[in-house]
């Protein structure tokens, strides 16, 4: 965890739980000599890339949280610099609750899984929503997957703050189609090799019954 995340998350009320179930100490720590933790680096840039979704937490104008999943291909969530993140939005039920609460409050919490890894990234930033006018145009065109067939209304652009990475402890492995295939590509080329070995002895077995006999 670096400092950043320990100012931004841990408020009075947070480190009065860290000093009562004593993990203060520990984390006290972090705020006076971690690293800075506000720079996305090549190991965060790497995992982001490789994500075909993330969950983003928005605040309403009422107060109550809310969280939106966004999907695509892998590289969806674009990584213009180590302190930004971009994505094309995409038109979908037309709610726009995500869009009107960042209006009222822009800061959002990201959360990236790794389910077969088990393994997640939280990110903490402020959201830009690029709608109008030439510099959201060229946005749109930056941030827009080539062979995404649904419109995209708007750029998003998360100016990062803060990250951190999260244990393993209690993450479900769960598994892609695309990522079982991967798994399963071994055994289907050995049962690939198999049956063509099989079909080999089929045929020199059925040579062998069909030789004609040598007359005495």
């Amino acid at each position: 965890m670096g400092r950043r995340f320990a100012e931004l998350a841990f408020t009075p009320l947070v480190k009065e739980q860290q000093f009562r179930h004593g993990s203060r100490r520990q984390y006290e720590r972090v705020e006076t000599s971690g690293v800075p933790g506000n720079r996305l680096g090549p190991q965060e840039q790497a995992f982001i890339l490789q994500r075909d979704s993330f969950y983003m937490a928005s605040v309403s104008e009422s107060g109550w949280p809310y969280i939106q999943f966004r999907g695509g291909p892998k590289g969806f969530l674009r990584i213009p610099d180590d302190r930004t993140l971009g994505f094309a939005d995409l038109r979908g039920n037309m709610q726009y609750i995500s869009t009107g609460n960042l209006l009222h409050d822009d800061r959002v919490a990201l959360f990236l899984m790794d389910y077969p890894a088990q393994t997640r990234l939280k990110i903490l930033g402020h959201a830009e929503i690029l709608e109008d006018g030439p510099s959201a145009k060229q946005w749109l065109d930056r941030l827009r997957v080539a062979e995404e067939k649904s419109p995209a209304e708007r750029a998003f652009l998360i100016h990062v703050e803060a990250f951190d990475w999260n244990c393993q402890q209690h993450i479900t492995p769960r598994y892609t189609q695309e990522e079982i295939t991967e798994m399963l590509e071994p055994t289907r080329q050995r049962l690939d090799a198999l049956e063509k070995e099989n079909a080999r002895l089929r045929k020199q077995l059925s040579g062998h019954d069909h030789h004609p006999e040598t007359a005495s």
